[in-house]
């Protein structure tokens, strides 16, 4: 009755969405630029202005995916709710403590460390639970009560309750929410087992807190968008795209918030592994260059990895997430001078507002967009598709502006901006393949965002790598991916036990109550049984190590998945840190079950306009007379460079040395001659 998926990320410059009709196949890009004083006014008109360009009407959207950087923008510019901490009595200053790591080793005093919530605010609570999950003290009820009154006389929004070895036994903690609902109903509250529980008091207790102080925020955004979509008369399902790749609904998002922390950059990782799927390629780097930052996922036989502690901002997070590395150079980063004299690149990033210098919106200072202005690789009428003009004259005077201080011409600057970025983006990229013993040269680099095409070939010579694989739709791959995301909840209980046989039977009750909580969640997601899946992983480490690994659980909680469980741990470690110990029995710390829902999904057609045509132009580009294509002008049959390849959304720069040719469905394989 609905045919129309909407699958949207916002970024931090542009709102990028892909539009598929189920009744057709057919599949639209689109993209608006960002509001960011909200964030919803400008995906509702990005929706509008969709609706009026591909000739559907609003009320035909029957889904909405969105992945949304809300979170991320809150905790990196500290647009938090007011907040409050109970604990056990004895650890009001976790926070503080820390895990005592140090960067400046010979340093004298600590690293300041970032605390969301003060001293002040954080209170003891009179309780105990023992590491067995047998009570030591019993709850304070009267002291929480009193609690209650205090931070509502203080002005708290949101309040995480963390108690000592609340993962074996959360009794304390729901009574503490039960209390806590009585005394101030309008109190936000975040308890530490629903939200991670696991060990680990620390990060445990960083996740809790930063996701109560979200939960106002993220609210307050989802009921604006919520109100904005009936306004409009869009009565669509809406999905919020989470960090370990899949969607939940907004009601899980608004209670657990700190789930959206990598809502955005997960798009792009799960479209780089549909892409390995589609094309057989198995090893694949992602560079989702945007106009604020560049992130960059790993696809290794044919899978992303997965991750079960990040960090925002320095902030750890205990949560799975697709493992992404972000760096700050986007189109948008700003060139400048360091105080040795030297061309440094980002991370301070010119934003949606005002812009780089060359979209003409009071811009000044030269972005590395508007380095790529004055290099020549952009038709100033055809950006976005012809929806903006780009003033090329403002971009050479804001890089004028950088080379006079170096002592260089304009246009030397400007090829030293791309290669100062390019060489950020390439050591970024080295650092999460080297991580797990990859060699880059084994891997296809995958660029995407509105920017990366034009820096692809730089990075990758970087890498010395030979192929660079140009996806179709590039600009609004991100949401390509989530395009087709799946509902995916996260469920997991930690209990200390060796990786042999006498653990099965406490494993077996474990997995059981696991899964039995993934279908009851499922369930009231309202997702059918035929389309429900739940996977089994688990933590495992070598006795007496600090952390663990993820590896996959395959078949039953038998001798039989015990065993490859092993196996596949061992492996993993031996991989990792090139070292493995096949006489020793490991140690599994945490079972894990992720609930999918399968959401159905219709195809899209794919592109089969892709014939060999003449260029369509000239253009001099770093002072060479360089070919212009349109993207669909690229055939079977390889052209060799330099050449510019535009589409709507983005440009490619393809230099001497290079030649490019359509693989299938719209995808175009560079590889170095």
């Amino acid at each position: 009755m609905a045919p129309i998926r909407v699958a949207v990320d916002i970024g931090g410059t542009f709102t990028d969405l892909q539009l598929l009709d189920e009744a057709s196949g057919a599949c639209w890009a689109f993209k608006t630029p960002t509001t960011p004083a909200d964030p919803s006014e400008g995906l509702l008109t990005g929706l509008q202005d969709a609706a009026e360009r591909f000739g559907f009407a609003l009320a035909d959207i029957g889904l909405i995916l969105h992945g949304t950087t809300i979170a991320t923008n809150a905790v990196l510019e500290r647009k938090l709710a007011k907040g409050a901490l109970l604990t056990t009595h004895g650890f009001r200053d976790v926070l503080e403590i820390g895990r005592h790591l140090r960067t400046d080793i010979y340093g004298l005093k600590a690293e300041p460390r970032s605390l969301l919530i003060p001293r002040q605010y954080r209170y003891d609570v009179t309780e105990r639970i023992r590491a067995d999950g047998s009570v030591e003290t019993p709850l304070d009820e009267a002291q929480v009560g009193d609690l209650a009154r205090r931070m509502m006389d203080a002005g708290i929004e949101a309040v995480a309750v963390c108690y000592l070895h609340a993962y074996r036994n959360f009794d304390h903690e729901r009574r503490t929410a039960e209390i806590l609902a009585k005394a101030a109903p309008g109190l936000r509250v975040s308890l530490s087992h629903r939200v991670s529980p696991e060990m680990r008091e620390f990060e445990r207790t960083s996740t809790t807190v930063l996701n109560a102080v979200l939960m106002p925020v993220v609210g307050a955004y989802l009921e604006r968008i919520e109100r904005r979509l009936a306004d409009t008369g869009i009565a669509a399902t809406l999905y919020l795209v989470q960090s370990n790749g899949g969607v939940t609904t907004p009601a899980v998002a608004a209670e657990q918030p700190a789930r959206l922390l990598l809502s955005g950059p997960s798009g792009g990782a799960m479209a780089m592994q549909q892409l390995a799927g589609l094309l057989g390629e198995r090893n694949l780097v992602g560079l989702d260059m945007g106009g604020t930052s560049t992130d960059i996922a790993v696809v290794r036989d044919g899978k992303t990895t997965v991750v079960t502690e990040g960090a925002i901002d320095g902030l750890p997070v205990r949560l799975p997430m697709i493992e992404i590395r972000t760096i700050g150079a986007g189109g948008g980063s700003i060139g400048y001078q360091d105080t040795g004299g030297g061309l440094r690149v980002g991370p301070e990033s010119a934003g949606a507002v005002p812009g780089p210098a060359c979209y003409g919106r009071g811009g000044i200072r030269p972005a590395v967009t508007d380095a790529n202005a004055v290099r020549g690789v952009f038709d100033p009428d055809f950006f976005l598709g012809g929806a903006m003009t780009l003033r090329i004259d403002k971009a050479e005077a804001a890089v004028e502006s950088l080379a006079q201080p170096l002592g260089i011409d304009t246009a030397r600057t400007a090829a030293g901006m791309v290669q100062v970025a390019n060489a950020a983006m390439a050591s970024a990229a080295r650092l999460s393949l080297f991580e797990k013993g990859a060699d880059p040269r084994d891997f296809v680099l995958v660029p995407f965002g509105g920017a990366a095409g034009l820096h692809a070939i730089g990075v990758a010579a970087e890498l010395d790598m030979r192929r660079v694989l140009f996806p179709a739709d590039p600009g609004t791959l991100s949401a390509r991916g989530i395009l087709f995301a799946d509902i995916a909840h996260d469920l997991a209980e930690t209990r200390l036990l060796p990786a042999s046989a006498d653990a099965l039977p406490m494993l077996s009750e474990m997995a059981e109550r696991l899964r039995s909580a993934g279908t009851a969640v499922l369930n009231r997601d309202k997702v059918p049984a035929a389309q429900q899946r739940l996977d089994l992983t688990a933590d495992m480490r070598y006795r007496g190590q600090g952390y663990e690994m993820l590896v996959p659980w395959q078949g039953e909680i038998d001798a039989e998945g015990l065993a490859g469980a092993v196996a596949a741990f061992h492996a993993v470690h031996l991989e990792r840190f090139a070292h493995q110990d096949l006489t020793e029995v490991p140690e599994i710390v945490t079972l894990r079950v992720v609930a999918r829902g399968l959401l159905d999904k219709a195809d899209a057609a794919t592109a089969s306009d892709y014939k060999a045509a003449p260029a369509k132009g000239l253009r001099t580009v770093d002072g060479v007379e360089t070919a212009v294509y349109a993207r669909g002008a690229i055939g079977e049959t390889p052209v060799n460079g330099p050449m510019i390849i535009e589409e709507p959304y983005t440009t490619l720069w393809l230099p001497k040395g290079w030649s490019i040719r359509h693989v299938k469905a719209g995808n175009l394989l560079a590889e170095r001659g």
